[in-house]
């Protein structure tokens, strides 16, 4: 987040577990009804958004079920909007069959995912107890593809926008 700031982005946490309905059929999606308000503001922010960045949790090799469920509630919001994805896994790869996962699912959305991402792995002991990365070359390799990430997706998303 902190370099997502400092690369001039505007960002916002959204924790999908706060926004997650707690059933997986939502009845307003089949009869017609109503976006649930506590949905209503992801709505709005992928609306406005030029790019979006997920932060998502490897859950058994996969994405959990709360990111599908709010990723699920809007879909036309998400056409041509550049995604990239950053994932924390307490595994040795990171979340890496989990990153191809969502790749499918936002291409499915018509989004446009980066080639670029950032894998956290062995997240538990990853950091320090000011949130920065413990050892010094992982730390490089780290902020070294955190930055080519944050500059892809603001590249699609100035190209992306302009062709709208």
């Amino acid at each position: 987040m902190k370099k997502a700031l400092g690369f001039g982005f505007e960002s916002e946490i959204i924790d999908a577990r706060d926004l997650a309905s707690d059933r997986t059929i939502v009845d307003w999606m089949y009869k017609g009804g109503k976006l649930p308000e506590k949905m209503q503001k992801w709505k709005e922010i992928v609306q406005k958004a030029d790019g979006l960045i997920f932060v998502i949790p490897e859950y058994n090799h996969g994405y959990p079920g709360e990111f599908k469920i709010v990723f699920d509630m809007i879909f036309n919001e998400y056409k041509r909007k550049p995604v990239s994805v950053c994932a924390v896994s307490d595994g040795m790869f990171g979340g890496a069959r989990m990153l191809e996962q969502v790749w499918s699912l936002t291409i499915a959305a018509h989004m446009v995912p980066t080639t670029y991402y950032v894998n956290f792995p062995f997240v538990d002991k990853m950091f320090d107890e000011k949130g920065e990365v413990k050892d010094p070359a992982t730390r490089s390799i780290t902020e070294s593809k955190m930055q080519k990430m944050l500059e892809e997706t603001e590249w699609f998303a100035k190209l992306l926008k302009g062709a709208e």
